[in-house]
């Protein structure tokens, strides 16, 4: 079977790759070079932590599992981590973290409380403020390093047989004798089945093969889909965990350095005029990164980035016409791995997986986007 996969983010190389080691023809198509598009300005998390639908979070703790399995089979440099994630609370958001962790362990997710002299040994060389009044520990999440895993990937899927290729697709026609993809200087690739894994442009280009995708993704100021990272290159931080915070969120990244959050900075973003490195958000996530740190702050690199929001806020995973395959998700770190691994086993057996049966694009049929009510804004502790 010969399958042409749309787009070279996590998602799209994670499927490339479970194909091309199972033995089918894979060629991987992306406008530009492999993790440019949401990939490059993930905060990385893996967890289910506010994942609130049951199917939603069963898919995320399966996801969490997969990252462990490829952990140990993947060639390449570690990209996975599991190092855990501290939440604290201040009196504000005391409450909203004890109901949290009440409802997670309903579930049987793993958390237990600390106290803060454990909360510090486990965070690593961060100042925990005086106002924090609750410390919860979730041992099973963790983080990747984006490029490195893509990187990983890419590399597998190669070794195995796939073939990357740079082109833009400017259209997507499944046709009674096939399946064809279009590309912006006109030339035609065909295969037997096409797998649309392009992130916050999946929408337009599903719509023009007829398939509805209705999307977040708008990029103006104050829209759910735009976010703000900062990338800390000096000094080094001896940061042991993923931590998140009333005021900040943050994760290790390679070479000793950090990524900081701060959510509710995100609706004063303009993509249209990002943020200077000397301007008012600059200014205030430095003062709240430095209130934690034992030095000063002397580097931090803004990024913009645009998440990937199904307009109902899950993941998208199936058929949107009889040979395209339709794969999107907010959670694309997470469950990048997982989703690689079931949707090459759904295209190669013919055969669907219980898991993937709550997020079918079918479930988008005759309905408007005015009907979804999902409130993607993240803005409060423990959300991405």
């Amino acid at each position: 079977m010969k399958v042409i996969v749309v787009g070279a983010g996590v998602l799209g190389t994670a499927v490339a790759r479970a194909l091309a080691v199972a033995g089918e023809e894979v060629l991987l198509l992306d406008r530009g070079r492999p993790g440019t598009g949401t990939t490059s300005t993930t905060f990385a998390w893996t967890n289910a932590n506010r994942k609130l639908d049951p199917a939603y979070h069963r898919l995320n703790v399966a996801g969490m599992a997969e990252h462990a399995d490829l952990a140990r089979q993947l060639p390449g440099a570690a990209a996975y981590f599991p190092s855990g994630a501290l939440h604290w609370a201040n009196s504000a958001s005391a409450p909203w973290l004890t109901d949290n962790v009440d409802r997670l362990r309903a579930l049987g997710y793993p958390v237990r409380w600390v106290e803060r002299d454990e909360a510090s040994r486990i965070a690593g060389a961060l100042r925990i403020p005086s106002d924090a009044v609750s410390f919860a520990h979730f041992p099973s999440e963790g983080y990747v390093l984006p490029d490195r895993l893509l990187g990983n990937l890419l590399a597998d899927a190669e070794r195995h047989g796939a073939t990357f290729a740079i082109g833009e697709v400017a259209g997507i026609d499944d046709g009674p004798g096939g399946v064809a993809v279009t590309l912006a200087g006109g030339e035609v690739r065909t295969a037997d089945r096409v797998v649309l894994a392009t992130g916050r442009w999946s929408e337009r280009l599903a719509a023009g093969a007829g398939i509805a995708l209705p999307m977040l993704a708008g990029v103006e100021r104050g829209s759910p889909a735009v976010g703000l990272l900062g990338y800390v290159r000096a000094p080094g931080i001896d940061l042991r965990c993923v931590v998140h915070s009333p005021g900040l969120n943050l994760r290790p990244a390679a070479g000793g350095h950090t990524v900081v959050q701060a959510l509710d900075l995100n609706a004063d973003v303009d993509p249209a005029d990002p943020p200077s490195p000397d301007g008012p958000i600059a200014r205030e996530i430095t003062r709240r990164l430095s209130a934690v740190l034992p030095e000063p702050v002397s580097d931090i690199d803004l990024r913009v980035g645009f998440r990937s929001l199904p307009a109902d806020g899950h993941t998208i995973a199936g058929f949107g016409s009889p040979r395209v395959y339709c794969l999107v998700s907010h959670s694309g770190v997470t469950l990048g791995p997982l989703l690689g691994r079931l949707v090459a086993t759904e295209l190669v057996t013919g055969r669907g997986d219980d898991l993937l049966d709550a997020f079918r694009p079918a479930r988008f049929a005759g309905r408007r986007r005015a009907d979804f009510d999902a409130d993607q804004h993240a803005t409060r502790l423990g959300e991405q």
